[in-house]
């Protein structure tokens, strides 16, 4: 069977889109492709595109996923594709804490060990915090409220917090509305996911007039997030990784979060405060 096998219905001038081919209506036009665009990418004609937004063909599994291949579209909506066209989810998602993300754990501890004495935590797709190295819970701990490190931590809401990281971040409002962007960016990329829209509102709310507007140029190469503290006056920058070709829902969306001084002064003051010359 090719990726184009299809079962045909009867056209209709008048039908309305399927739930399956409103779906894929919305990646694509998300994605600012054409139908032709779309058709010419996954090796589809424009006209067998059309049919299946338009409801006039039922497309096969095999058709669902190239074109879901070929939009980018993430493994979570990928099922909901599928389930949108009455078929089973091909992509599982496993509990990072299940017994068979073992081997997964210990890579992931590996790096953030590697990355002392700099920060590094491991998010989900929410940000909350899944998996921390010592310094990242060592800065938490002194900046954040007890009150906000309880249950499993929510990355977004320690920052934005008035409670939280925002008292002691020098460049407030440019840190602000990128992360914002950001939030909104990764937050919005699953359609009809109650919890991210829940936790949306919750940042708009606590970040305020910070999350308006673009955020303000800078003549930096990276955006730094200048801290002071009693006692302590860093800048950091952040890199972002995920994992390869990953087959698990889980696996996509998690987001390895690694900080590091932003100037030589900065990585001398990280450096002072490790305690133990080995780990």
């Amino acid at each position: 069977m090719t990726p184009e096998s299809v079962t045909s219905a009867e056209p209709h001038a008048t039908r309305q889109a399927s739930p399956v081919g409103r779906l894929l209506r919305e990646w694509r036009a998300s994605r600012g492709l054409s139908q032709l665009d779309l058709a010419m990418r996954a090796g589809f004609s424009s006209r067998h595109v059309s049919f299946i937004e338009t409801g006039r063909t039922q497309p096969s599994r095999q058709a669902l996923i190239a074109l879901a291949e070929t939009l980018d579209v993430p493994l979570r909506e990928r099922n909901r594709l599928l389930e949108a066209g009455g078929y089973a989810h091909v992509y599982r998602q496993t509990p990072l804490a299940a017994e068979e993300m073992r081997h997964i754990r210990g890579v992931l501890q590996f790096i953030l060990d590697r990355h002392e004495p700099y920060g590094a935590v491991v998010l989900d797709r929410y940000s909350n915090l899944l998996m921390a190295n010592d310094a990242s819970r060592a800065l938490l701990g002194t900046l954040v409220d007890a009150a906000l490190s309880t249950g499993t931590p929510n990355l977004l809401r320690m920052v934005f917090h008035p409670q939280g990281l925002r008292r002691f971040i020098v460049n407030w409002d440019q840190v602000a509305r990128y992360l914002w962007s950001r939030a909104q960016h990764e937050l919005t990329e699953s359609r009809n996911d109650e919890t991210a829209a829940t936790l949306l509102a919750e940042i708009r709310e606590l970040a305020g007039p910070s999350a308006r507007g673009n955020a303000p140029g800078t003549t930096e190469l990276l955006l730094p997030v200048h801290l002071k503290a009693p006692g302590l006056e860093i800048r950091l920058f952040s890199a972002i990784m995920t994992l390869g070709t990953p087959q698990d829902v889980t696996l996509q969306e998690l987001r390895i979060e690694t900080f590091f001084p932003a100037d030589e002064e900065s990585e001398a003051r990280l450096r002072s405060r490790v305690t133990s010359p080995s780990r």
